[in-house]
């Protein structure tokens, strides 16, 4: 949260030097506080695991969320059972005529799919386009993290020969980004995918800040210049044992999976793992939350489209 000072006050001045947020009284006193709206379109499966890995990320601030959960209308999920869905979910024809402060697109697993193949892709498409005008920010996480790069910036995915899983170092990029403040220079985060992105259409565009890299399974954390589009290609919102699950699902199911990198104490997989990330991954969603929604989006959600088309 911001630290609220005196206009003339001359620690204003080093404090915002040093990259600290201070809001002054002009500021704070025309600041309208209300819950913030954020949707969730949750791709995933057993939907149920993924509510609480990102109910937990965002709970981590004073700020109000008041939480929509999004299915596809297009696609009929195996996984979750029915009634939880229609109980607790929307679809995208519900919520089309409303306007959000941020709204997050998980991943799923369809990476090894072309993205037009994806059987709800269109639906998809018309959701990401909807969030340009209608949602102040939107935060793309693993598969939906590279369909959004993809449909926005045309970045293509590049299939691996094995499945990236495990607990990889990264370095911060730029640190005076708000997004990343807070970070430590050199941080553990979680990935578990098939597919990576192209990087040097990545670093070629004009629109897009890389802020978080890996030596060993590349960008982390890409952004646009102007925040309304967070593109998250690892999974900081795991919980612990998520990797230890989908490790010994595939094993179970015979595809001979390689033990996660970092993961296990001495690779032993019946050793409690550590849990290397969370403070990460707090700080990541506290830093999405305030700085690209709270602090910008406007008050009434009904001026978002005009302030969108400026």
């Amino acid at each position: 949260m911001p630290i609220k000072v005196q206009n003339d006050l001359p620690a204003k001045e080093i404090l915002e030097n040093e990259n600290i947020f201070v809001m002054d009284e002009a500021r704070s006193t025309h600041q309208n506080i209300r819950p913030l709206q954020i949707g969730i379109l949750n791709l995933m499966p057993v939907k149920q695991e993924t509510e609480l890995q990102l109910l937990r990320a965002l709970s981590n601030t004073p700020l109000q969320v008041d939480v929509t959960f999004v299915n596809m209308k297009s696609h009929v999920s195996q996984n979750t059972a029915a009634n939880h869905i229609n109980k607790f979910y929307t679809t995208f024809d519900e919520i089309k005529n409303s306007k959000y402060d941020g709204f997050i697109i998980t991943g799923a697993p369809v990476e090894q799919y072309a993205f037009e193949d994806v059987d709800y892709w269109q639906e998809l498409t018309e959701i990401m386009e909807w969030t340009k005008v209608n949602v102040y920010s939107t935060f793309h996480i693993c598969w939906g993290a590279q369909a959004g790069l993809y449909y926005h910036f045309g970045v293509d995915k590049i299939l691996l020969d094995k499945k990236v899983s495990g607990v990889y170092s990264h370095r911060v990029l730029n640190r005076k980004i708000p997004l990343v403040r807070g970070f430590d220079d050199v941080f553990m985060a979680p990935h578990s995918r098939n597919t990576a992105v192209d990087e040097e259409k990545i670093r070629n565009c004009s629109e897009l800040v890389d802020l978080a890299y890996s030596d060993e399974v590349g960008s982390l954390i890409v952004m646009s210049k102007d925040g309304s589009q967070i593109f998250v290609l690892g999974h900081l919102e795991y919980d612990r044992l998520t990797l230890d699950n989908e490790y010994k699902r595939d094993l179970n199911k015979g595809l001979n999976p390689d033990i996660p990198v970092n993961y296990y104490t001495d690779g032993n997989t019946e050793i409690r793992p550590y849990l290397t990330w969370r403070a990460t991954s707090n700080c990541l969603y506290s830093n999405w939350l305030n700085y690209y929604v709270y602090q910008g989006t406007p008050y009434d959600l009904n001026d978002l489209e005009r302030l969108r088309k400026r």
